[in-house]
């Protein structure tokens, strides 16, 4: 499958989002399909970026195509895809496909439909933490290809008190992979 160009996250958040619904991550040779994102602005009070640059949130204002992690609740590791500076999608579910038998064992589990779905599952399964923050999505050991062109539906996003009437969660329409059913 191709990669993508250099320029597909220079784009609008919200877009980029509903973009990578079917595209291919690996990290390392383990991932899958795409199966579930969300997307932050930088003008969204829900947003990391909302009050501008911190330590924290350094690599979401770098250049797009850049990784952003952060560690959720101070349990999981979440992994998000720079886009436009001050934004970023962040990844909630993939489907599985390379490296099952990696991802069970991270994970400590064999249901594929758990594996990665949420956030912090699929970090876990991934081995994605903050030794990836800052580093270029284009690049090992991350590959970021064209995948199945999939029906994409929209609706809340999940685990926020701030906007969250933005219909900014995209998922992979009637997917079994996703983190929760669409609303």
């Amino acid at each position: 499958m191709p990669s993508l160009p250099p320029d597909f996250f220079d784009n609008d958040v919200a877009n980029v989002a509903r973009a990578l619904i079917g595209k291919q991550l690996l990290v390392g040779g383990v991932g899958g399909i795409i199966v579930e994102t969300e997307a932050y602005g930088r003008d969204d009070p829900a947003s990391h970026s909302f009050r501008g640059p911190t330590a924290r949130n350094a690599a979401m204002f770098g250049p797009p195509g850049t990784a952003y992690i952060y560690r959720s609740y101070g349990i999981h590791w979440c992994f998000n895809m720079v886009c436009r500076p001050g934004t970023a999608v962040l990844i909630r579910a993939l489907e599985p496909t390379d490296g099952l038998a990696a991802m069970a064992a991270r994970r400590g589990l064999e249901n594929p439909l758990r594996l990665c779905a949420g956030p912090g599952c699929l970090t876990q399964a991934l081995g994605i933490d903050l030794g990836h923050d800052g580093r270029d999505l284009l690049a090992p050991p991350f590959i970021l290809e064209d995948g199945p062109a999939l029906a994409v539906t929209t609706g809340p996003r999940i685990g926020i008190s701030r906007a969250v009437e933005m219909p900014w969660r995209f998922g992979a329409a009637g997917n079994r992979f996703l983190s929760k059913p669409m609303k």
